[in-house]
């Protein structure tokens, strides 16, 4: 008798526990990735898509993750026309992300640090234009979700279009050389 009620307390108990281990693939279709690019003048937002990702889990704890970007997947969301077409079109060429070229970017954590109880600070290898560099960034777990907002420096990835810190007398036509990437991910 005494086993039973406690096969019955385990299964019971188990049932209920949902420790997360091991590789969670993201689902890219319900996933997104919005970007924001900075001039002295105003703003651009727009999406790019994730190829596919992963998330590492250990304990129910994040210790590491992996995601590919479609960079041909990059579009405008705040201009609509001809200047959305423009706008796009001229993100995918070799001012910027040489897409033809370099048709992905990939990010891979190197190391993951606990900063609370859902939270998390991460660094790790950014690759766009087959260009490395380290990148640390927050990021949030909540069930099987996760978000993130990464600030990234385009001139480190050969991205210095309109850079004020390559270029003189740019004026008001300056594009600053930070974006923004926030990601909403589920897995």
């Amino acid at each position: 008798m005494t086993l039973g009620a406690a096969l019955i307390v385990a299964v019971i108990t188990f049932s209920f526990t949902s420790q997360m281990e091991g590789k969670k693939e993201i689902k890219t279709d319900k996933s997104s990735v919005t970007w924001k690019g900075f001039k002295v003048t105003g703003s651009h937002t727009g999406k790019i898509a994730l190829k596919s990702g992963n998330l590492v889990f250990k304990a129910d704890k994040l210790i590491g993750g992996e995601f590919t970007i479609d960079m041909n997947s990059i579009v405008n969301t705040d201009l609509e026309g001809e200047y959305k077409g423009k706008l796009e079109g001229h993100l995918k060429s070799d001012d910027f992300f040489s897409v033809e070229k370099f048709p992905t970017a990939k990010l891979v954590f190197n190391k993951v640090k606990s900063t609370g109880k859902n939270s998390y600070e991460a660094t790790g290898d950014l690759t766009i234009k087959d260009i490395t560099a380290p990148v640390t960034f927050e990021i949030s777990v909540y069930g099987n979700k996760a978000t993130t907002n990464i600030t990234i420096d385009r001139t480190t990835y050969g991205v210095k279009y309109k850079s004020a810190s390559f270029f003189d007398d740019l004026k008001d036509k300056a594009i600053y050389d930070d974006f923004d990437l926030s990601s909403d991910l589920e897995f």
